[in-house]
């Protein structure tokens, strides 16, 4: 039978074990799934194996009735570090087998570790006095925000780990010599020979670079003259078919762009308009256009018409009230809508790779495409260019971060 400090008191590490312990054995299993596709035989059967074992281990945790769980739970935690040791001595490929020790290890190291502390030895053997679980108790809550921190930074580390993974892979093949597409991702061989031909003076990098720039700021500054004052008369004004006019817009977002290559490449064609920077910049806004219209007239519907009635009654005209008192409340909306235009033309491949059949006038999409061919593959120049042609956007992503918090999130609060 469970004493007084048993029935009312656990220690926070066990609380902490129950919780993290499914989640060790779900992430096994998914590292797994990766060896499996791998075709990693000895790793698979590791990784299963440590799994099963964290999985037992989770269920056989101490109680505060039965003093044999914490044994045995013991046992377990060094079976499965064991067996995470195995993993590694069996050799080391790339960095998911690094992180898929650190799944096995590290659970079964904390399990030891805490399970061999004497306050849990003394609570698993009924022998912790009621002094000692009030002191406990204190402790829990010392302990739990400390240990939910660090729960959710290994969460938030290994979130940033899947995204950079990558990215770190890329650059790999990127500096690494020859043209290797996988292989060890290592430093020691490090060179900047692709990042060189690609920067040279002759290479047609710059020209694509050029191309992309104008049509994407081309793009940019004829969307939002379009989209501005459609979304304003949108918002502001009543006239006929303007439901309907939303509705349709809506309607052209629902169809794949492919749909309308065809027309597009026959208006072109009779416009005289292909192999041009205006015709991408012509075709790149009229496409853009009704998700333009729409971010921006939610944005200028949380406007408060009282600001404008105000202007108007200090003699302001209609335009005057648009330009010196919703526009510039609205510049959020604006710096989202004009970053999202960039990014669509910046990273268009079929309209360009339809309407542009030179290289002189190819765009950075298409121009990186003409680097993998059926007859050679340039995988470092290939991924150099990458790298490159992300810099801006990047850029443009900490330039615009306040606005693009305060546009993403304008209109979710009423009042």
């Amino acid at each position: 039978m469970k004493s007084l400090s048993q029935r009312w008191y656990e220690p926070q590490e066990i609380t902490t074990l129950r919780l993290w312990l499914p989640i060790a054995v779900g992430v096994n299993l998914l590292l797994s799934s990766i060896e499996w596709i791998r075709e990693d035989w000895l790793s698979l059967q590791l990784s299963l194996l440590g799994a099963f074992a964290l999985g037992v281990l989770w269920l056989v945790l101490p109680d505060g009735e039965h003093s044999w769980k914490r044994d045995v739970a013991m046992g377990k935690a060094g079976a499965v570090l064991i067996i995470g040791i195995i993993h590694y001595a069996s050799g080391m490929q790339m960095l998911i087998d690094v992180w898929s020790t650190l799944w096995l290890t590290g659970p079964a190291a904390i399990a030891l570790w805490w399970l061999s502390s004497p306050v849990i030895s003394a609570w698993a053997k009924g022998t912790l006095s009621t002094q000692g679980a009030e002191r406990g108790l204190a402790r829990n809550k010392v302990m739990a925000p400390r240990l939910g921190a660090v729960g959710s930074h290994i969460m938030l580390m290994h979130a940033v780990f899947i995204v950079l993974l990558p990215v770190f892979w890329i650059l790999d093949v990127a500096m690494s010599p020859g043209n290797i597409l996988g292989g060890d991702i290592g430093v020691s061989d490090w060179t900047g020979e692709h990042f060189s031909k690609m920067l040279d003076g002759d290479s047609s990098f710059w020209i694509w670079l050029r191309n992309s720039l104008v049509v994407s700021l081309g793009t940019t500054v004829m969307g939002l003259a379009l989209a501005v004052p459609a979304a304003y008369a949108f918002s502001r004004f009543k006239f006929g078919g303007r439901e309907a006019s939303m509705f349709a817009f809506l309607l052209v977002q629902m169809f794949p762009g492919i749909i309308i290559l065809v027309p597009y490449f026959l208006v072109m064609k009779t416009l005289g308009l292909l192999n041009t920077s205006l015709g991408l910049i012509l075709a790149y806004s009229v496409t853009a256009l009704p998700l333009c219209v729409w971010m921006l007239k939610g944005f200028f519907d949380t406007v408060p018409r009282e600001l404008e009635e105000a202007a108007l009654l200090d003699g302001c005209n209609q335009f005057q009230v648009f330009w010196k008192v919703v526009l510039p409340l609205s510049l959020p909306a604006v710096a989202v809508t004009a970053l999202f235009s960039f990014l669509a033309a910046w990273n268009e491949y079929l309209l360009a790779l339809t309407f542009n059949t030179s290289n002189d006038m190819y765009t950075l999409p298409v121009g990186l495409a003409s680097l993998i061919s059926s007859t050679g593959q340039a995988w470092g120049d290939f991924a150099a260019a990458s790298l490159l042609v992300s810099i801006p956007v990047v850029i443009l992503f900490i330039v615009f971060q306040k606005f693009l918090i305060q546009g993403l999130s304008a209109g979710s609060v009423k009042g």
